[in-house]
């Protein structure tokens, strides 16, 4: 799809936006625009498009999302969205190459929600409540008995590869949460809990056995201090991290390192209205650096 014919379609997306605006004036529904736009310089990204990343280049992309959503008179709240994207992206926190945007309409879930819960409807969209990156789900539920939230997910179309479920309870400092996945041929599970100890720190703990494999135990500390944060972990599995952050004045600073010693650094500076330059490197030489807004 060329440039010319995006623009159109980017056009069109925010005249009917203006008509919907004025039509919610008459409407019971609220109707909301939102956006961003990012651009910059990149180089060394790690592919993520499947078409092959450029050495180096220009990134530029926008986005555009239409929020509806009504409440009825018995008290259910029923929303959606619709967005269309297009130009190049990055992945800023994983410094990957995405490519090219659709360059088209998306349509998001729909969601019904009131006293007795949460349902969301969304073909091949529901994200696995255990590892997103496992198979996706087309409804979800979730509610919240007392202090217990619970959720579950599922495929329609095949629930044998497709189910998961979580929960999570608070009580006091103390935060406990598990989640699972079940396929056809294995389970996986993760058991965590986190301990408040004070407003500056906070200790985790977890156990996660991907796909019946042996379980992986860690545990984790993190603080923050006059802007300065600080976050440890390791497992049995002799992997740790360390991140490291600073905050002054609308400048965000980031580090973290790893056991193998691969790193990234990262910098922001908010301008403003939403519009904030940001810029990044790691240990494999991945850089960019770009101007971002929100709107």
């Amino acid at each position: 799809m060329n440039n010319s014919t995006r623009n159109l379609k980017m056009k069109k997306l925010l005249i009917a936006t203006t008509a919907l605006v004025a039509t919610a004036g008459m409407a019971s529904a609220e109707i909301t625009m939102s956006g961003s736009a990012n651009a910059g310089y990149h180089t060394g990204l790690t592919d993520a498009s499947g078409d092959g990343a450029p050495a180096k280049g220009i990134y530029s992309n926008a986005g555009v999302v239409l929020s509806a959503s009504t409440t009825t008179e018995n008290g259910l709240t029923i929303s959606t969205s619709i967005d269309a994207e297009a130009g190049t992206e990055i992945d800023q926190g994983d410094f990957e190459f995405d490519g090219g945007a659709s360059g088209a309409f998306g349509f998001g879930n729909v969601t019904v929600a009131g006293a007795f819960g949460t349902l969301v409807l969304d073909n091949a969209g529901v994200d696995n409540l255990y590892d997103d990156d496992l198979t996706a789900a087309d409804i979800s539920y979730s509610t919240t008995v007392g202090p217990i939230s619970l959720a579950i997910a599922i495929d329609t179309g095949d629930a044998a590869d497709g189910t998961s479920v979580s929960a999570g309870y608070s009580s006091g400092a103390m935060t406990f949460s598990a989640s699972g996945s079940s396929t056809a041929t294995d389970n996986s599970m993760a058991l965590g809990v986190s301990y408040v100890v004070s407003d500056n720190m906070t200790l985790t703990a977890d156990t996660d056995s991907v796909a019946g494999a042996s379980a992986v135990n860690s545990i984790g500390v993190s603080t923050s201090l006059n802007g300065v944060s600080i976050s440890a972990s390791t497992d049995s599995a002799s992997d740790w991290d360390v991140d490291l952050g600073y905050t002054v004045s609308g400048v965000a600073l980031t580090y973290g390192v790893d056991e193998e010693s691969a790193w990234d650094a990262t910098a922001s500076y908010s301008l403003g209205s939403g519009a904030s330059i940001k810029a990044g490197m790691n240990s494999v030489d991945a850089a960019y650096a770009g101007i971002s807004f929100s709107f």
